[in-house]
């Protein structure tokens, strides 16, 4: 889903619409909905990456938080890091990589066939991978402790405004703001119209 794209307009309306006449917790449970619905327009399987990766971090990061022993704080930073890296890896430079070969190969006169195997990128992926494991690594170093409610922590790592565009959040910053009670003025609303429309300006009508 594009931002500059009516379906996108749309989206966002319903968004504003619902969103205000909920409690905090609705408003938190729809607005991951919301993302997920938003995230997975391209294809919905990309769902299941954001999900995993989601679940292997709030589960680190309560394990990180809940044991002092050095060498098992390690080895669950390990498991973030290599699942997330290993997702972001494989997407992105699995072609590569395979194209490399052959052509490798070829060179030496060989004709190898390999597997056919068309791997899309997700959108986004490099984003909230990098912007997950910021969180398991600022409770690794002691910077903050874990959240134990998932949709709080689902829905900072799936935030549509920024899931595919960044940019990267620390959860020492977004995180609080997740959590806590948020109120909106008419000020508030009007300044972020604003800026709405000079970035759809600036992308629409110098951009592109």
């Amino acid at each position: 889903m594009l931002f500059n794209s009516i379906v996108f307009v749309l989206f966002f309306l319903v968004v504003l619409l619902v969103y205000p006449r909920l409690r905090l917790r609705g408003q938190n449970a729809f607005l991951l909905v919301a993302s997920y619905v938003f995230y997975g327009y391209w294809d919905w399987r990309f769902n299941f990456l954001l999900l995993t990766s989601t679940i292997v971090d709030f589960v680190v990061g309560l394990r990180l938080h809940e044991t002092e022993d050095r060498t098992r704080r390690k080895i669950l930073l390990g498991c973030s890091v290599a699942v997330n890296l290993g997702i972001l890896g494989f997407f992105k430079y699995f072609n590569f990589f395979i194209e490399s070969a052959v052509g490798l190969l070829a060179a030496f006169g060989l004709e190898p066939h390999p597997p056919v195997l068309r791997v899309i990128l997700p959108v986004g992926i490099s984003f909230y991978t990098f912007q997950t494991m910021s969180y398991t690594i600022d409770i690794y170093r002691g910077k903050m402790a874990p959240t134990r409610n998932f949709i709080d922590f689902a829905l900072f790592v799936s935030f549509f405004p920024q899931l595919v565009a960044g940019p990267i959040e620390r959860a020492t910053h977004l995180l609080p703001q997740v959590m806590g009670k948020r109120s909106v003025t008419r000020h508030d609303f009007w300044t972020g119209l604003n800026l709405m429309l000079l970035g759809y300006f600036k992308k629409v009508a110098i951009a592109d």
